[in-house]
């Protein structure tokens, strides 16, 4: 199945920004592919392509066991003739019944080894990819999250997908590469947000480094609210489930809670907030399906 590019750009009447005198709209990215879903193709896409263009027919990756990026990989792999890997944090995981989304990776092929916490703290550090290569062979390695400057490049896409069509779009933040595109592709009097849904206080200076590394300079005009992130990756609270349900009752969008539901938290606060001007239009980017 072909991607759907662009994706659809759709109007939601919510009250709380009408209010408010601001319009909101959801870019689904979500209904991208089925199976690579919002900024997984976008970012994944690029990355495929260089690696084969160098060759390479093993794709290695990182990622937690719930993470929606390995599950990515793994489709993405099956569905383009990559063998894939994919390193998962946690040792103590090796000798535990695979969940399901590990259990989703293994059924699209990919191999799964798990690293200890410590070591996969390390895993940017030189010896940490020799190791792997002496135990699989050469791979071409993709990044957790999926985040590096092929990436970023890839997400620029979706900032001149949205060029005129909102006075600020908004993005949920794991690892900055989708922020770092998506910036740099808006038009220049736009404004992008990033709600982090990790702690730690580091997309700042992470989606700046991609900036650089992909386009040479911090670019566009964005900035970060983490006030959102509810504990932390993969946490969640009865605050943030309401708020999900409340939104689906009034839109009939299935909400995924990890990412989108912490986005539109965070949106739908700064427009009670009055952070948006009375006549501005502001955009959403959805980027995952519920699993």
């Amino acid at each position: 199945m072909e991607p759907r590019l662009p994706s659809p750009l759709q109007p939601v009447e919510d009250e709380r920004f009408a209010r408010r005198g601001v319009g909101l709209l959801l870019k689904r990215d979500d209904l991208i592919h089925p199976e690579l879903p919002g900024n997984k193709w976008r970012k994944l896409a690029p990355n495929l392509r260089a690696a084969a263009e160098q060759g390479r027919t093993t794709l290695l990756t990182f990622g937690g066991a719930y993470s929606n990026h390995l599950r990515a990989t793994a489709a993405a792999g099956r569905l383009l003739g990559f063998s894939t890997i994919g390193v998962v944090r946690g040792g103590e995981l090796a000798d535990r019944p695979l969940n399901p989304s590990l259990a989703r990776c293994a059924a699209d092929g990919m191999r799964l080894t798990f690293l200890d916490r410590d070591t996969y703290r390390r895993k940017a550090e030189p010896e940490v990819p020799a190791a792997l290569r002496e135990r699989f062979g050469d791979f071409f390695l993709i990044p957790e999250g999926g985040s590096n400057a092929l990436a970023a490049r890839g997400c620029a896409e979706l900032g001149r997908e949205l060029r005129g069509a909102a006075d600020t779009v908004a993005v949920a933040c794991g690892t900055g590469g989708t922020l770092a595109g998506l910036a740099t592709g808006l038009a220049p009097e736009q404004t992008a947000i990033g709600f982090p849904v990790v702690k730690g206080g580091f997309l700042d200076k992470e989606t700046e480094r991609l900036q650089r590394a992909a386009f040479g300079a911090r670019t566009g005009h964005w900035r970060l609210d983490d006030r959102f992130h509810c504990g932390g990756y993969a946490r969640t609270t009865p605050e943030l489930h309401a708020f999900a349900e409340d939104f689906e009752d009034r839109h009939g969008l299935p909400v995924e809670r990890l990412y989108v539901a912490k986005l539109l938290l965070g949106l739908t606060t700064l427009a009670e907030e009055g952070a948006f001007a009375p006549g501005t239009t502001v955009a959403a980017v959805v980027t995952g399906t519920p699993s």
